[in-house]
């Protein structure tokens, strides 16, 4: 099959400057691909000017549903991806964490964008910051969308998931995208693509698909758009320095090569748990994807006195490992993703040999479960040792993208963080260690050398996700080598692609604009209790102000007796006097804030269904016994529930005392009934 471009709304066609692109394990041709013919500034465009203002006419919550009806419709499709994927040498297990990963990563961004954002165009990003001494002029950051295209550029290792994590963020944030998937394999991202497109969920212009060379597109680019890169350093280093993307100061973000390390603890020695996750681990990582993964263990870190029992322990489990066709269901390890990349590896390994010794695989024959020696792109799994004495440059900056890892012996742990800091910036390290205190040293010698860090033993084991996975919740990112950038992490990496900007004006300016209330912003006030409003009748400073009420030393006497809270400066005047911060008994906080509650609540059934919450709570001054309480209870912000029937509203709460001065402020949380 010729495959298609999907830009400007339409499928097209290249008329000529095919490739082959070949199954990774027969060398049958699967399909051709080319983008020649392709106006890339016209693709830019139709991003910005139809898929942009349709994408920013949705809230939050709009753009996290259709991020979770899109899941739920590849997930449809899912056999279907997965007879494709045998092609990119994929075995059943390398596909699950390809397409299933690609479509959860979907699916986590869909519930954390309902849970977390507002469902508003905009996030107001902090609390307001006080700039004038009157409070009159005040200071606000909020977060919108660009107006541009985010330009994504993907590597040939997880074809789906490598897609679908970046349309996750971008499409959330309300940015449109245009797709380069790697052109080795991209007919699976096609038809990953077509699929999206055939479903009708996203709205026009939102996505495009270009299989082929991205051309002249980022002579085009502007101060709006956005490229994330996955791939080489070398790659990213060029396309970052590109003249227009300096010239713009085009955001730029990249996930790159990545010599990452797993460290085995001085106390993990032969027989102990972690010393059998360690071998498990790291061979895992060697034959996953045919070890194609910017994350599996390039330098498997050992101490001196357990590095023969390690080598002995890896040779036997990846003696074990079934090679061939992935279509084969006891295959274990398919082939890499096509010849240059076999030979490439092969190139690679044999400048580690320059400094290690191949104590397993490296081999051009070996036995193969069923496959095609001749025309696949097989290569066996090779594990290196570091020799004694060596000086240790290769195996601490050449990356084999392959099956392939290096065993490097250290005497301490001071030595083993030297080792690790030598990769010069990683996605993910990991230490397999029971022991607490190694941990802590670990962590703090090598954090700003990666990523992420995995301590694994045999507490968590057991449900860890291991080394390797990269999760949705948390940065997929590391410096130096590893590219400086970050993906996933969940909201921080949906900011990334907004413009954080500082409005600086009037509490009432800015509440008007934000739709968050702010304190000196206009309050309104009379009319029926705020409480007895539907969730679209109660408007943004809707404003109650209670009648006052004293705290009696009877009161704070029951309290400590139905609470048992009998805390000294409650109970005791003597002892609450020699407190520097008390004149006297004082009320119980959570006193105050039941009476406060006891001023505003309306009793009676209503709009109001629940109180779900509360947050920012801080008591700023002692109510004593004898002080009269006054409550100021303000709507600050709504967010409706879509299809629901009912919205989150946060009310600003402020309790102060006789004189005037505040007690105690906080956030309350209230779900409140829609008329529908």
């Amino acid at each position: 099959m010729k495959l298609q471009s999907y830009v400007v709304g339409e499928w097209v066609s290249a008329p000529g400057g095919f490739v082959d692109l070949r199954d990774a394990a027969t060398g049958e041709v699967v399909a051709q691909c080319s983008a020649q013919g392709i106006d890339m500034r016209r693709v830019l465009d139709h991003g910005r000017e139809i898929g942009g203002h349709n994408l920013r006419k949705l809230t939050f919550h709009e753009r996290a549903l259709m991020l979770k009806n899109l899941a739920q419709y590849l997930g449809q499709f899912k056999d279907e991806f997965y007879d494709l994927s045998f092609a990119t040498g994929a075995t059943k297990k390398d596909a699950w964490i390809d397409i299933d990963g690609g479509i959860s990563t979907l699916f986590v961004y869909a519930s954390k964008g309902r849970r977390e954002l507002p469902n508003a165009r905009c996030i107001v990003d902090g609390p307001p910051e006080i700039v004038s001494k009157m409070g009159s002029f005040v200071g606000q950051h909020i977060l919108v969308p660009r107006e541009g295209v985010s330009v994504q550029i993907n590597a040939f290792n997880f074809p789906c998931w490598g897609m679908l994590e970046k349309l996750a963020t971008s499409l959330l944030a309300g940015i449109p995208a245009v797709v380069k998937p790697a052109t080795v394999n991209a007919y699976l991202s096609e038809r990953v693509f077509r699929r999206m497109i055939e479903s009708k969920i996203l709205p026009d212009g939102a996505v495009q698909l270009v299989c082929g060379s991205l051309g002249d597109m980022l002579d085009h680019v502007s101060c709006q758009d956005s490229v994330a890169f996955t791939g080489s350093a070398s790659t990213a280093h060029k396309l970052s320095t590109h003249s227009e993307i300096v010239a713009n100061a085009v955001r730029f973000v990249a996930e790159t090569d990545s010599l990452n390390c797993s460290i085995l603890g001085l106390d993990a020695a032969p027989g102990t748990p972690e010393f059998e996750l360690f071998v498990k681990e790291v061979a895992t990582e060697m034959t996953v994807k045919a070890g194609q993964k910017c994350t599996a263990i390039r330098r498997a870190l050992v101490p001196e006195k357990y590095m023969e029992a390690v080598q002995q322990a890896l040779t036997e489990r990846l003696e074990k490992v079934v090679i061939g066709n992935p279509r084969n269901a006891n295959v274990a390890m398919g082939p890499l993703v096509g010849l240059a990349q076999r030979h490439d590896v092969w190139a690679r390994v044999r400048e580690l040999g320059q400094e290690a010794e191949i104590v397993y695989g490296g081999g051009k024959d070996f036995p193969l479960a069923e496959g095609y020696m001749d025309k696949g792109a097989f290569v066996q799994p090779t594990l290196l040792r570091l020799r004694d004495g060596a000086s240790g440059e290769a195996v601490h900056r050449v990356e084999a993208f392959g099956p392939v890892s290096t065993l490097m012996a250290y005497s301490g742990t001071a030595d083993a963080i030297d080792l690790a800091r030598k990769g010069e910036g990683s996605l993910v390290g990991s230490l397999f260690t029971h022991d607490a205190k190694i941990a802590r040293e670990v962590v703090f010698g090598t954090v700003c050398y990666h990523g992420r860090l995995a301590l694994i033993n045999r507490d968590c084991a057991k449900e860890s996700t291991g080394h390797g996975s990269p999760l949705p919740h948390l940065v997929h990112g590391g410096p130096g080598r590893a590219g400086g950038g970050e993906e996933l992490g969940g909201i921080r990496s949906v900011m990334h692609y907004m413009q954080r900007t500082a409005l600086q004006g009037s509490p009432a300016m800015l509440a008007e604009i934000t739709d968050v209330w702010q304190r000196q912003a206009r309050e309104i006030t009379g009319g029926e209790h705020p409480f007895r409003k539907y969730f679209e009748d109660l408007e943004i400073g809707a404003t109650l102000r209670t009648e006052t009420r004293e705290i009696s030393l009877d009161d704070v006497e029951a309290f400590a007796a139905l609470t048992g809270d009998n805390f000294y400066a409650h109970m005791d005047e003597d002892a609450a006097k020699a407190n520097p911060f008390f004149d006297g008994r004082v009320a119980h906080g959570y006193l105050i804030l039941s009476a406060a509650a006891g001023l505003f609540v309306d009793p009676e059934p209503g709009p109001v269904l629940a109180n779900y919450g509360l947050e920012n709570l801080n008591f700023s001054q002692p109510v004593y016994p004898g002080d009269r309480i006054q409550v100021r209870l303000a709507c600050k912000q709504k967010t409706a529930r879509i299809g629901a029937g009912y919205g989150e509203v946060r009310w600003d709460v402020e309790v102060t005392n006789q004189e005037g001065a505040p007690v105690a402020t906080y956030d309350l949380l209230t779900m409140n009934a829609m008329r529908g």
